[in-house]
C-alpha cells in the first residue's frame, strides 16, 4: 500500500494505515466506519444497562422493562432449562391442522403466533394518500438471502448453500426430538416449498424500486387469486371489516399463488412453516440453539463466532424498546450545542439545494417549482424525539415466563398495534430510527430526514473538526439523504410523500437519461468479491453524488475552507475492513455500493476533485468530462 497515490485511489490512500490496524472481531463480519461507531455505542449502552440492573435504579418504566428483558435474555442457565420446549409448544398448532378448512379457521392465530405464512399482511401508509393507512400484502421470504441465488446457472452455489442451511436445520430438528428419517422428510418438503416461492417472489433488485409496490386491487379480486386461503375471513378476523381495496406489493407472486399454496401442497407448506419458524426462533432458546440458528447467517458473512449472551441480550432489549433507549442515549450523550450546529448545516444544505435547482438551466420552471416546494416542506428530525410513542406503554411481559414467551408476547402486541392503525391517520411525527442507531434515512412517504444522535460524532461530525471536514463527513451524508427526495424512487413522490408525477414529460426524459448514465457508471465494475449491479444500487449512488454536489457548492462559496480536508474526510467515513464472504453477500442484498466505490466514484464527477489533487488523464481516478454525471 506504500506506493498508492491519492489520484489513483482516494479510499486506500486515506485509509491505508487504518485498514492495516483494523481487526475484525470474531462475532462480526466487518470493522471500522459505521461498524466502529455502532460498537462503541453498544459498549457504552451495555455498561449503562449493567449499572441500571446492578443498582435496580431506572430512569423510567420503559428502561426498567428493557433492563428486565436484557436480564432475562442473558440468563444462560434459565434459557437452557426451558430449551426448545417453548417454541415447540407454540408450533404445536400446525400438527392439528389436517386440512385447509381447519387452516382457514386459525390463520389469525398463526399470524399472532409468528408462524410463517404463505402471505404476509401489514398496515402501511397509502402511497397515493400518505395521511391514511391501507392494507398491503406480499409474499414470504426465501431461505437464501435473495432469489438471485436461485437463478439459472447458479444451481451449484444454490445446492451448496441449501445443503449448508439444511445441516444446521437437521441439528435443530434432532434437538426437537425428530428422528433422522423425520428430519429428512421435513427438510425435503421445506426445500420444495421454498423452491416454489423462489420462482415468483421479488428479488432484492426488484424491491429496490420500492414505488412499484403500489398495485391497488379490489379485495374481491385478490381473494379469488389467493384461494384456497380464505382472505375475506382473515381480513374480518384481523380488522373487523373487509377493506374495499388492498395494495398488492408482489403481483407476480399472487398471480401464481395457487401453484404455491393448494391442497396438494398443504403438507409441504406445513413442513416449511414448522422448520423455518423453528429456525427463526432459535436465538430465543438455549445458547446451543442460538449458535445453530445463526450458523448459516454467520457462514454467509464469514463470521467466526456467535456473539456473547450479553451482547445478544442488549441487541434484543434495545431493539424491542428502541425509542426509549434512543431517547435516553440522546439526552445523556448528545449536546444541544452539537444539535444547533448540525441543524445550521442542514439549513445551509437545503438552501443551497434550492439555489442549485433554481439556477438549473435544464429543468423547466414547473418542475423547478415543485422540487423547491418539496425541499421547503421537508421535515428535519435531528438527534432524538421529544417523547416516547404510546406503543411502549403497552409493551409489558411476564418476567416469570421463558425468554421465548416474553418476546412472543411483545411481538404480538406490536403486530396488533400495526393492525389497529387501519382507519387511523398516519403519525407523521414518528421517528424512523432511534437515537442510539448509527445511521440516517430519508422517508419518501413523509418527506423528512432523520439523523439519530449516534451518527453525529467523528469522523462524520465533531465540533472539534474543521468546517471542511464536517462538510465532507456529515454534510455530505445530510446531502445524501436530502438527495433521496430526488433519486430514481423519491422523485416519483411529491412534497407530501404521495406517489405523484410532478415532472414535465421533457424533464422526466432528461432525468431518466441521467439515471441511466449513473447506472452505466457503476454497472459491471469488477471487485475481488464480485460484480457491481448498477441498477440495484442506482438510488444510493444518485444520493451519494447529490450529497457531494451540494456540499462542494457550499465549499466553493465559503472562505477559509480546504478541499483537501473535505475529500480526505469523505474517504475516511467509508473506511471499512470486511470479510470477503460478507462483501460478496452485500453485492446481492444491499442497495448501497461497496464502500471503496462510495469513496472513489463520486469525486470523479466534480471539477474540484481534479483541481485539488491535480488529477490527470493518466491517473486511475480520472473520468473524461463527457462521462461525468451530476444530477442535482
Amino acid at each position: 500500500m506504500e506506493n498508492i497515490r491519492i489520484q489513483d485511489d482516494l479510499y486506500t490512500y486515506v485509509n491505508r494505515e487504518k485498514l492495516e490496524e483494523l481487526v475484525i472481531p470474531d462475532d462480526m463480519p466487518m470493522a471500522g466506519g459505521f461498524a466502529a461507531l455502532s460498537t462503541d455505542v453498544e459498549k457504552l449502552m451495555i455498561g449503562e444497562f449493567n449499572t441500571m440492573c446492578a443498582e435496580a435504579s431506572y430512569p423510567n418504566d420503559y428502561l426498567a422493562r428493557a433492563c428486565k428483558l436484557y436480564t432475562l435474555a442473558k440468563d444462560v442457565k434459565r434459557k437452557k432449562k426451558h430449551g426448545i420446549k417453548p417454541a415447540l409448544k407454540n408450533l404445536a398448532i400446525l400438527k392439528k391442522l389436517s386440512s385447509l378448512r381447519g387452516y382457514n379457521l386459525h390463520t389469525k392465530e398463526l399470524i399472532l403466533k409468528g408462524i410463517a405464512m404463505p402471505i404476509n399482511i401489514a398496515v402501511e401508509p397509502n402511497m397515493k394518500d400518505t395521511t391514511h393507512h391501507c392494507v398491503m400484502i406480499q409474499g414470504p421470504s426465501v431461505i437464501l438471502p435473495d432469489t438471485s441465488y436461485y437463478a439459472e446457472g447458479k444451481e451449484q452455489q444454490k445446492e451448496m448453500l441449501l445443503n449448508m442451511w439444511s445441516g444446521f436445520a437437521k441439528q435443530v430438528l434432532a434437538i426437537a426430538g425428530h428422528s433422522e428419517e423425520e428430519a429428512d422428510a421435513l427438510l425435503k418438503n421445506t426445500l420444495s416449498f421454498d423452491a416454489l416461492i423462489a420462482k415468483y417472489v421479488k428479488s432484492n433488485e426488484e424491491w429496490s424500486e420500492y414505488t412499484k409496490m403500489y398495485n391497488p386491487m379490489k379485495t374481491g379480486r385478490v381473494a379469488g387469486m389467493v384461494k384456497p386461503l380464505n382472505l375475506k375471513k382473515l381480513l374480518t378476523d384481523l380488522f373487523g371489516l373487509i377493506p374495499e381495496e388492498i395494495i398488492v406489493a408482489e403481483p407476480r407472486y399472487f398471480k401464481n399463488f395457487k401453484e404455491v399454496f393448494n391442497p396438494d401442497n398443504f403438507e409441504m407448506y406445513k413442513a416449511w412453516a414448522y422448520v423455518t419458524s423453528l429456525m427463526g426462533s432459535c436465538s430465543l432458546l438455549s445458547e446451543e440453539l442460538r449458535d445453530l440458528g445463526g450458523g448459516f447467517r454467520r457462514a454467509l458473512s464469514g463470521i467466526a463466532a456467535v456473539s456473547t449472551p450479553e451482547k445478544f441480550a442488549y441487541q434484543l432489549a434495545s431493539g424491542m424498546y428502541s425509542e426509549p433507549v434512543g431517547l435516553y442515549y440522546g439526552e445523556k450523550y448528545f449536546g444541544e450545542e452539537a444539535k444547533a450546529d448540525i441543524i445550521d448545516i442542514v439549513r445551509q444544505i437545503v438552501a443551497t439545494y434550492q439555489k442549485r435547482i433554481k439556477d438549473n438551466d435544464i429543468l423547466e420552471q414547473a418542475t423547478k417549482d415543485k422540487a423547491i416546494l418539496k425541499l421547503s416542506t421537508m421535515g428535519i428530525k435531528m438527534g432524538y424525539p421529544d417523547r416516547v410513542e404510546e406503543i411502549y406503554d403497552k409493551l409489558v411481559f411476564d418476567e416469570s415466563k421463558s425468554l421465548y414467551d416474553a418476546v412472543s408476547t411483545l411481538r404480538k402486541i406490536r403486530i396488533l398495534e400495526n393492525f389497529a392503525k387501519l382507519g387511523k391517520e398516519v403519525d407523521r411525527t414518528h421517528w424512523a430510527m432511534p437515537g442510539h442507531m448509527v445511521n440516517a434515512c430519508y422517508d419518501p412517504f413523509v418527506n423528512d430526514i432523520t439523523f439519530p444522535a449516534a451518527i453525529l460524532q467523528a469522523p462524520f461530525y465533531s465540533i472539534k473538526q474543521s468546517r471542511s471536514e464536517n462538510l465532507g463527513g456529515i454534510g455530505a451524508v445530510i446531502g445524501h439523504e436530502i438527495s433521496h427526495a430526488f433519486d430514481s424512487n423519491g422523485a416519483k413522490c411529491d412534497e407530501l410523500g404521495n406517489l405523484n408525477n410532478w415532472w414535465t414529460k421533457a424533464d422526466e426524459r432528461k432525468f431518466n437519461k441521467k439515471v441511466n448514465a449513473m447506472i452505466k457508471q457503476f454497472d459491471g465494475i469488477e471487485l475481488p468479491w464480485g460484480k457491481v449491479n448498477g441498477k440495484f444500487t442506482v438510488s444510493e449512488n444518485i444520493a451519494d453524488n447529490g450529497g457531494m454536489a451540494v456540499t462542494l457548492d457550499i465549499m466553493s462559496s465559503s472562505e477559509g475552507v480546504s478541499f483537501e480536508e473535505y475529500f480526505t474526510n469523505w474517504a475516511r467515513v467509508w473506511c471499512q475492513k470486511a470479510k470477503p464472504e460478507y462483501q460478496a453477500l452485500l453485492l446481492q442484498v444491499d442497495v448501497h455500493g461497496p464502500n471503496i466505490l462510495r469513496a472513489n466514484m463520486p469525486p470523479r464527477n466534480f471539477p474540484e476533485w481534479y483541481e485539488t489533487f491535480k488529477v490527470k488523464k493518466s491517473d486511475k481516478m480520472y473520468i473524461a468530462p463527457s462521462k461525468r454525471v451530476v444530477i442535482w
